[in-house]
């Protein structure tokens, strides 16, 4: 079959844009006959059903219109009569769809313009799907790029035929590029969109820094050192943790490399950029010491349920530690996921007194004792009433000064004073509508009811709904900072698994979970053998034996008649 001039042309056009937005011909081709479908409606009316086909081989385009196949016609325009359809197609029948070939169509201005658009929005469309299945398997990457223009900040980045964009605060501070230029960036999202790029990269993000080293120094790239953790402030400074699998290979030495080429090289990447390399431990406070180099610590003390942690340092080394505006300590906590509290010597030496001081006040206040006794109890480590009242008599017998008479005296009045408190807070609990079922939870205290009361928890129920940071509170990090939020109980000495287990026995008196599913797997697997073991226990009597027992039982305990017909 010979094919026109106009045909051959129309497959000219679809193999050139196919190949210049580098997607599939078959889609070029849909957009087409959707675009003389649009200009058909245009020409025979919109509610006209118009189906084009354009021949891939040949460029041969089809123009038909549907027409639904009726008893009685009410529109001509979307419907046949049976005995019409039947004239042209025998095997019609009501309901189906017949087409009516239509003569081709002649483009006009508008009906050219009209199609060239849907083409248009069909192509774009075609790309930005195409970008997307080649892009989004590609999270993290580093890729080059040339600079296509920029627009308020933005830079548009032309990957080889594809456009990324850099937002203009994922640039490191004072650094411009012009068209032309090229630029290095990790992609670090990649999402479908109505309009614009759907490739977004970054120069700021820590994963940059983490893939340049990898570019950079080879143990890495083959696995030998890892990079745990990494953290920035883009264009000034960043740390990097380090750990070797490799004892005889030093991992800060390897990244720094021989007279510092390799640190060097990500440096000029980052514009400058001051780079610590840290050696990465297992222990928290050898890692977070390390981390807060080049300032020395005098002592650490973990809190390791709220993940804080007291550094203190000498006073000569707090500026040190904090760093300008704060950012030592602020890319510290970042590498380690640690809050940092940062005090000197003095300052700690100042808190404990502070605090010696508050504990001796109390033991005078609630023991009725002077200020000798009460400061002899708290220089031996008693931080509360509780304390006093509940350790073994031996232990405060043991204090200098201290006799058993003496003991028996103080936890005598400590229980009365912790006895008097406890009815004083019940009260409290009752006026404030706390529930008398939850004294049956497990761990809750008189003080926590009294807690929970004020945060409006007052029944099984609404302590059964509450999650565990409801109860010990939650930290959130953005930017770096860190905010912490209080829960319900977070005055209390309650770690995240006692406020859990309290939650869990809750919902167990709420009747919301069996008390099984709050057993282990080890646990239920001994209780399931446990209960087999109890079923086999039970003896087994046969039909038999029952007759048996039942002969013997009448033989033992004979009735005469008179008894037997009563």
């Amino acid at each position: 079959m010979a094919i026109s001039a106009n045909r051959l042309e129309l497959l000219q056009i679809a193999d050139a844009v196919a190949r210049e937005k580098s997607i599939d011909r078959t889609i070029v081709i849909g957009a087409m006959e959707d675009a003389i479908q649009k200009a058909a409606r245009s020409r025979y009316g919109q509610e006209t059903e118009i189906r084009a086909t354009i021949n891939p081989r040949t460029g041969e385009t089809r123009l038909e219109r549907l027409l639904e196949v009726v008893e009685v016609v009410e529109d001509y325009s979307t419907q046949i009569a049976l005995v019409d359809a039947q004239e042209k197609h025998p095997e019609a029948k009501l309901g189906d769809n017949v087409a009516d070939l239509l003569p081709p169509l002649e483009f006009g201005r508008i009906s050219a313009q009209s199609a060239k658009q849907v083409i248009v929005q069909k192509v774009r469309e075609a790309e930005r799907d195409h970008q997307y299945e080649q892009f989004k398997d590609r999270l993290h990457e580093i890729v080059n790029g040339q600079v296509k223009r920029v627009e308020y900040g933005n830079v548009t980045v032309d990957l080889s035929g594809s456009e990324a964009i850099v937002r203009r605060d994922e640039l490191i501070a004072r650094e411009s590029f012009r068209p032309g230029d090229r630029i290095r960036a990790i992609i670090y999202d990649v999402r479908r969109e109505q309009r614009g790029p759907q490739v977004f990269l970054s120069r700021t993000h820590p994963q940059f820094m983490a893939k340049l080293f990898a570019q950079e120094v080879p143990e890495i790239y083959d696995g030998i050192i890892t990079l745990k953790s990494v953290a920035r402030d883009p264009g000034s400074r960043a740390k990097i943790a380090v750990v070797s699998s490799d004892s005889s290979i030093d991992p800060v030495g390897a990244c720094v490399g021989m007279r510092g080429s390799r640190v060097q090289a990500v440096v000029n990447e980052l514009q400058g950029e001051k780079i610590d390399i840290i050696p990465w431990s297992e222990d928290p406070a050898t890692f977070i010491v390390n981390a807060l180099q080049p300032a020395e610590v005098a002592k650490v003390v973990l809190d390791e349920d709220s993940e804080r942690i007291e550094v203190v340092v000498p006073n000569d080394q707090l500026s040190l530690a904090i760093g300008r505006r704060g950012q030592n300590v602020r890319l510290a906590s970042q590498l380690t996921g640690w809050d940092i509290d940062i005090m000197t010597e003095e300052d700690e030496s100042e808190r404990r007194q502070k605090e010696f001081n508050e504990r001796a006040q109390l033991f005078m206040q609630a023991l009725d004792v002077d200020d000798i006794v009460a400061q002899l109890l708290a220089s031996e480590g008693f931080s509360s009433i509780e304390e006093v009242a509940y350790v073994d008599a031996s232990e405060v017998s043991d204090i200098e000064g201290f006799d058993e008479e003496t003991a028996v005296e103080l936890q005598a009045r400590a229980n009365e004073f912790l006895e008097a408190q406890a009815q004083v807070q019940n009260e409290e609990r009752i006026a404030l509508g706390v529930s008398d079922d939850l004294l049956e939870i497990s761990g809750l205290t008189m003080p926590m009811l009294v807690a929970l009361g004020k945060d409006d928890i007052k029944t099984i129920e609404d302590l059964a709904g509450c999650a565990t940071d409801d109860l010990v509170g939650w930290t959130e990090r953005h930017n770096g900072e860190v905010k912490r939020f209080k829960g319900s109980l977070s005055d209390f000495d309650i770690s995240r698994q006692e406020a859990e287990d309290i939650v869990m026995l809750t919902r167990v008196a709420a009747g919301w979970i069996e008390p099984s599913e709050l057993l282990t797997e080890e646990e239920a697997a001994e209780y399931e053998q446990m209960e087999a073991d109890d079923e086999g226990d039970l003896p087994d009597t046969t039909e038999e034996e029952n007759e048996g027992e039942t002969s013997e039982m009448t033989s033992a305990n004979p009735v005469s008649g008179d008894e037997e017909k009563a």
